[in-house]
């Protein structure tokens, strides 16, 4: 499908709910489409959410940060990358030219 189904959104939300840190990357549906955004919009949400209660959030870039952009939401997460897949790579403890380059200097 072109977005999430109840049960799915049931389950987002309560993984949402049990976590101390939230690393999103990723949207849940066409949030581009209003008939397709509501999975999306209902974890932005819960991400908000969880944000305001301590969770650490971070929204890791490219599409995720855009629909974080659409629901002016950006302010309201711990951290909003415009990294993308880059963000997800440093992570996972790759090297990055850019950021070993800065490490040489």
């Amino acid at each position: 499908g072109l977005d999430c189904g109840p049960e799915s959104k049931k389950l987002n939300a309560e993984a949402v709910a049990a976590s101390k840190t939230i690393i999103w990357n990723g949207p849940m549906g066409v949030f581009e489409m209003a008939s397709f955004e509501a999975g999306t919009k209902e974890l932005m949400d819960a991400v908000v959410a969880a944000t305001a209660a301590g969770v650490i959030t971070v929204i890791g870039g490219g599409d995720t940060a855009t629909a974080c952009k659409k629901y002016g939401t950006e302010d309201k997460v711990t951290h909003c990358s415009t990294g993308g897949g880059a963000s997800l790579e440093l992570l996972e403890g790759k090297n990055l030219p850019g950021v070993a380059a800065l490490s040489d200097a």
